[in-house]
């Protein structure tokens, strides 16, 4: 098989994936409906009001805040971990999410009832924390060893003040416990109106920056002998990466490993190559991330279990392998 035709049977599978992934999210949940129930619901057929409002109001936000997430989360560790050449690179690793929970958990310290800030607190945290690594990194070359360690230097600075903000106050705790496992209850479309668009923008960018991207597995150096502006490309990546992260933890909090593991499959399934990985890696995120979802909604239904539980699942075994991995490789 051709390379061509490996490609289109690669993204018509995901593409096709994804669609099922769609549906499924829109079928099923907590509540359950028959079929004369949903399809009268999504037809808004006389009869139906409840199943309509089920459907309408709670199920398709949810099922886009999912995609959305996954795509957002998936797009910035696949730039994450081109731009630093570092397989463990991800948002909830280099202190993008730390920063979000900090904000957050200051919104709510100092707005302890206006919970409607809390997306804005956790973008603005995320971008924040994404400017202090960069600004941090740059004064020592915004190589990709600084990027990585700066990251985590923030990580932990972040991590400290939240645990600050704990021991002041168990109730604050209590509503930071939601937005740090992270989860997808009760979005709503008005919600999306904003980080939607950032993660398309994100996308697109990333795209451009592809070709560039792909050079930087051969080092720095000889990524700079060949035209390319390394710093620049780097630096251009890293804020598309903690632009897609933030909008992501926005809405559906702190997911973890999904922007760790997804760009691992799609690079082994794209060969390497950043543009297709680049292509891949958001659909491969919108499935992990409404699949994981799904299973926690129906599995033990009634009762919910937010999404990042399932996510830490999938994605603790896999981090400690590739740890076990380059070991061995090393």
């Amino acid at each position: 098989m051709n390379q061509k035709r490996r490609d289109a049977a690669l993204f018509g599978g995901a593409l096709l994936l994804l669609l099922v992934s769609l549906l499924l999210s829109l079928r099923f949940g907590s509540t359950y409906l028959t079929n004369a129930e949903f399809f009268g619901g999504i037809f808004r057929k006389e009869g139906y009001k409840s199943a309509s409002v089920i459907l309408r109001a709670i199920r398709l936000p949810r099922m886009l805040a999912g995609a959305f997430a996954g795509a957002g989360l998936a797009l910035s560790g696949t730039l994450l971990q081109r731009a630093t050449d570092n397989p463990l690179a991800a948002p909830n690793i280099i202190g993008i999410n730390a920063g979000a929970g900090f904000f957050v958990m200051l919104s709510l310290a100092l707005f302890p009832s206006a919970f409607a800030l809390t997306p804005f607190a956790a973008f603005a945290g995320a971008m924040l924390s994404a400017a202090g690594i960069l600004a941090l990194s740059h004064k020592v070359g915004l190589d990709k060893t600084a990027v990585v360690l700066c990251g985590v230097a923030f990580s932990a600075l972040f991590g400290a003040g939240i645990s600050f903000f704990s021991v002041l106050d168990d109730d604050l705790l209590a509503s930071y416990t939601g937005f740090s496992i992270g989860g997808l209850q009760g979005v709503t479309l008005r919600e999306l109106y904003f980080p939607i668009p950032i993660i398309l923008i994100c996308f697109i960018g990333a795209l451009l920056l592809s070709r560039k991207l792909e050079l930087f597995c051969l080092g720095d150096s000889l990524a700079h002998s060949l035209g390319v502006s390394v710093k620049r490309v780097r630096l251009f990546a890293l804020v598309l990466a903690a632009a897609s992260a933030a909008a992501a933890v926005s809405f559906a909090g702190l997911l973890g490993f999904v922007g760790l593991l997804v760009p691992h499959i799609a690079r082994k399934l794209t060969r390497g190559n950043a543009r297709r990985e680049i292509l891949l890696s958001p659909v491969g995120g919108a499935v992990l991330l409404l699949l994981a979802d799904l299973f926690g909604r129906v599995l033990f239904s009634p009762t919910e279990i937010p999404v990042g539980i399932f996510t830490a699942l999938l994605g603790v075994p896999f981090f400690l392998s590739l740890l076990l991995g380059r070991k061995r490789h090393a």
